[in-house]
């Protein structure tokens, strides 16, 4: 019964269009988000690897003593 009715919420928002994505589209805003998303995104992915050089480096030296 409850997966049944999961499927049956789903169903319900398929069907509807989202309006705000449409409109940003409409106004080339859309390209705004998705890069400053990727901005974001990269910056994070470079902040984890650097920090997990460092951590690599640490971890060497005091291994090593």
């Amino acid at each position: 019964m409850l997966c049944s009715f999961i499927t049956m919420a789903q169903d319900s928002t398929a069907n509807k269009k989202v309006e705000m994505a449409g409109v940003m589209r409409s106004n080339g805003k859309i390209y705004v988000v998705v890069t400053v998303l990727v901005i974001i995104l990269s910056g994070l992915t470079f902040y984890v690897a650097r920090l997990d050089r460092k951590i690599g480096k640490m971890e060497k030296e005091f291994s090593g003593k």
